[in-house]
């Protein structure tokens, strides 16, 4: 009978021993999965010769894919101080690739890319050269142009309006915002024509709400001859921000000149929208948090959602027993700010001594 039960708790023990093994395993490979930048379809060719040296594709799609990573994750005026980066330290950013697509037509070998980066390698080398990231969300928002020709004294309107007839022309894959463009409608234009004489001090609130997006792009062009005066009203995430730019020697039918103009105002909405998502990595706040071990649900949406925060930079399981798992986590940002987010899933803490406990 001793031996029985000493055999039980034997038993016991070693099945402890292999979930625990289990668990972490789950950790680390969904942690390590969920800590990287994915580039992925990075397109590369090459001419196939006595020189082919397929080294030298691997070097340019890797270039490409950090040219692209940080298009996406850095602004416009940042992006200047990291553009500059040797091979040696992008492949030492970078945790696997993967090659597809590999073909040869007409001397010429191509490939298809996806380059995953390191997010704590790739942050911490921003962070040595004064750069913060920001993290790559992606937004929907309504943009609705209107040119004011001040010649004529007339508006122009939807596809009459080369800027609303080309604006998704000049898409790049690292662009964060996707624009909805209103549609010709007999209503909005009654709208617009009624209020032409106040058009810049409209909100357009008419026109909105058809769309149900709570973020937009009002973009009033004033032209004279090619003389352009932009008026620009951002709502983005419920931050309302206006810009006016001047621009000499524009010709809105000029297809080179409207590109320029389209990539700017691009450039700048996009800049404006990762300013609103920056991470400071140098706020590093280390915070210890409890769970109850037996609560496996819970457990495994806390985990999920550390994954999905870009702003939690590490976590680690401090240490477990039969009644509680703590975990140690590393956030840049408030501590306000980790549980507003956790709360938005459902998960509520209460601070005993220095530990956040599960409620």
């Amino acid at each position: 009978m001793i031996f029985t039960n000493k055999f039980k708790d034997i038993k016991k023990f070693y099945t402890i021993i292999i979930v625990s093994i289990v668990f972490f395993n789950a950790i680390l490979i969904s942690k390590l999965h969920a800590n990287s930048f994915k580039i992925n379809e990075i397109e590369v060719e090459e001419d196939f010769n006595l020189n082919f040296n397929k080294k030298k594709v691997f070097d340019k799609a890797f270039k490409a894919a950090y040219a692209q990573l940080i298009s996406t994750v850095i602004t416009s005026i940042d992006k200047k101080k990291v553009e500059k980066i040797n091979l040696l330290t992008i492949k030492s950013l970078i945790d696997s690739f993967t090659v597809s697509d590999e073909k040869f037509y007409e001397n010429k070998y191509f490939a298809k890319f996806n380059v995953s980066f390191n997010k704590k390698n790739a942050y911490n080398y921003f962070e040595s050269q004064n750069v913060f990231p920001s993290i790559p969300k992606k937004l929907d928002l309504l943009i609705l142009p209107i040119l004011i020709n001040s010649n004529q004294d007339e508006l122009i309107y939807f596809e009459e309006n080369p800027i609303y007839k080309n604006w998704n022309n000049y898409t790049e894959k690292y662009h964060l915002l996707n624009y909805v463009l209103p549609t010709e409608d007999i209503e909005d234009r009654q709208i617009l024509k009624k209020k032409k004489e106040l058009i810049e001090e409209y909100k357009f609130d008419e026109i909105i709400k058809k769309y149900n997006l709570e973020n937009y792009i009002i973009l009033i062009i004033n032209q004279n001859d090619n003389e352009i005066n932009i008026l620009s009203k951002l709502q983005l995430n419920n931050n309302y921000k206006i810009f006016n730019i001047y621009y000499k020697d524009i010709d809105l039918y000029e297809e080179q000149s409207l590109s320029q103009l389209i990539i700017n105002l691009k450039t700048l909405y996009e800049d404006e929208w990762k300013k609103l998502n920056l991470i400071n990595t140098s706020i590093k706040l280390p915070l210890t948090l409890s769970l109850s071990a037996k609560d496996y649900d819970k457990i495994k949406l806390f985990e999920k959602t550390l994954e999905n925060l870009d702003l939690v930079s590490n976590f680690i399981v401090l240490s477990f027993n039969n009644k509680d798992i703590f975990y140690k986590i590393i956030y840049n940002g408030s501590p306000d700010k980790f549980f507003n987010e956790i709360k938005d899933v459902g998960l509520n803490f209460e601070k005993n001594n220095q530990i956040w406990k599960s409620q």
